[in-house]
């Protein structure tokens, strides 16, 4: 979401003349767009503004930097007050306003952006692709939820969503630039609802407005959200990913109910069940917070034991971060920071093996690849990846497939992490 919000960014600034600088060391404007869901991210911004600081200082020329997003929002005037090199304070809501801002700032003027909107959605605005086959496709903004640990509904305001014809006009765009992969995007993406229209009608809109090669995803599922229409609308379009990322957070109803989840643990299996039943070799990956305020050895079990159950392609796994302005933050954090790391060293080490079993069985296998990049480490190698959300890397010595193809890969060897494969012809 944030790099869609990005290309957002991009698209207002080009269209007010300004160029993408190549590097750091050639641009006159700066921004930084910012996550607050974790400490550890906002930790890196502050770092990266102290190496700002150290290169600007040198500068004889003026430099705007700027601090964008959940950051912005959450920290407001404190981050101009602590950092004498940020001129600009933007929340989400306020990007429009950046090229009247930056003006500002050239002039000496500091400000603070971050009023919060029931109506932004950002419709008109075509992000710029940083990637010439994968697209994001933000149709709706903000969160009703109000999980306790999360600051989202706080930085980015209530639930909005973009009218469907707006997100159908800009899918065929995407395909009309050559996009081979969109994804839509939201921060309870199936809670979608505009008018008449409910989330599996939009997909299968989008599915069904571009070419058959062109592949549909989406992101992030909440699972109060995730209805049987949903399900057997992904079961029935060739051209939707079999991946469906749902988060679990912990396997005990008890923290559950803490986190204001909404939903039990029987419930959440019951959908992976649904899900299992209707979409053959689907994958499914989930996130996981270890640590909970009040979470005990045995709630940690049976957060161990969903894993179990489940078999997760991968997981985002991380320790419990307190984050100010949340329910959760009025809290005794009572687990012992050591415990934490305790905690999710064991649920990643159980994922990392499932994940690498789940791989391993993939071997023997013919796959699909959309072919994305050359591998970092060798360019004669490439990496794709499959429409159940895997990462191949396969030979392509003789540069017979260019990004953007597809190529059929059969499956010699897996890591947890990744599958390896030759190209079958």
């Amino acid at each position: 979401m944030n790099l869609n919000d990005t290309e957002i960014v991009q698209k207002i600034m080009t269209d007010a003349g300004c160029l993408i600088a190549n590097n750091i060391a050639a641009a006159d404007i700066i921004l930084l767009n910012t996550c607050s869901v974790r400490d550890n991210a906002e930790e890196k911004i502050h770092n990266r503004i102290e190496t700002l600081y150290h290169l600007l200082k040198k500068r004889k020329k003026t430099t705007v930097l700027g601090i964008l997003g959940c950051m912005a929002e959450r920290l407001q005037s404190n981050l101009l007050e602590s950092n004498n090199i940020v001129s600009l304070v933007v929340g989400p809501d306020e990007y429009r306003k950046l090229p009247e801002l930056i003006s500002l700032a050239f002039k000496g003027e500091k400000h603070i952006a971050v009023d919060m909107t029931s109506i932004e959605t950002y419709d008109d605005v075509i992000p710029l692709c940083s990637n010439g086959i994968s697209a994001w496709i933000s149709i709706m903004r903000g969160c009703n939820n109000f999980c306790s640990y999360c600051i989202v509904p706080y930085t980015r305001g209530r639930e909005r969503s973009r009218p469907a014809d707006t997100i159908i006009n800009e899918v065929k765009s995407l395909v009309d630039r050559g996009v081979k992969e969109i994804t839509l995007l939201g921060q309870n993406v199936n809670s979608y609802s505009y008018e008449s229209t409910k989330f599996h009608t939009l997909l299968a809109d989008a599915a069904e407005a571009v070419p058959k090669n062109v592949r549909i995803a989406f992101l992030t599922s909440h699972p109060m959200d995730l209805s049987d229409s949903l399900i057997d609308t992904i079961a029935q379009h060739d051209n939707i990913c079999k991946y469906i990322h749902l988060p679990i957070q912990s396997g005990s109803n008890r923290i559950l109910k803490l986190m204001n989840r909404k939903y039990s643990l029987e419930h959440y299996l019951d959908i992976i069940s649904k899900i299992k039943r209707s979409i053959p070799n689907v994958s499914i990956s989930t996130d996981v917070i270890a640590g909970y305020p009040s979470e005990t050895i045995e709630d940690h079990q049976q957060t161990l034991a969903v894993i179990k159950e489940v078999r997760y392609v991968s997981a985002f796994m991380f320790r419990y971060s307190p984050r100010e302005g949340t329910k959760s933050y009025k809290e005794n954090d009572s687990v012992p920071e050591e415990e934490k790391i305790r905690r999710l060293n064991e649920i990643i080490q159980l994922q990392n093996r499932i994940s690498g079993e789940l791989n391993q069985q993939d071997i023997g296998k013919t796959f699909e690849v959309l072919v994305e990049t050359p591998s970092k480490k060798n360019p004669s190698e490439w990496v794709g990846k499959t429409m159940y959300g895997k990462s191949v890397i396969f030979g392509n010595t003789d540069g017979k497939y260019i990004q953007g193809d597809y190529a059929n890969v059969i499956i010699t060897d897996a890591t947890s992490a990744t599958l390896k494969g030759n190209v079958v012809e």
